[in-house]
């Protein structure tokens, strides 16, 4: 069968509404990875290393499943979802791992 040339709307929201999802728990990330550099957040003195090595890792990888989608004719919205699903791995774990560890004890 062939992939209608329209794109499905439920398909394009639900793409979003994932990327948006990412993108809160990314600024969470970034926020208590923050409080964490100035003492405020309890971090493991890891973190710092961490934070810029997996970066290349899950976006390598995210390519790569983009690219694979593109390849095989995927539509727009199973593009995104491929680019988008290593990267949300990597935020959902971080936000819960840093969540857990909570505020310096003062």
């Amino acid at each position: 069968m062939k992939p209608s040339p329209l794109p499905d709307p439920v398909a394009l929201f639900r793409a979003q509404l994932f990327v948006g999802l990412m993108t809160m728990e990314a600024g969470a990330v970034i926020w208590m990875r923050t409080l964490g550099m100035g003492g405020l957040w309890a971090v493991p003195s890891s973190e710092n290393a961490r934070m810029v090595t997996e970066k290349q890792v899950a976006f390598a990888v995210a390519g790569q499943k983009a690219l694979a989608a593109m390849a095989g004719g995927q539509p727009a919205s199973a593009v995104m979802m491929a680019a988008a699903r290593p990267l949300r791995r990597k935020t959902r774990a971080n936000h819960k791992r840093l969540t857990r560890l909570g505020p310096r004890k003062m």
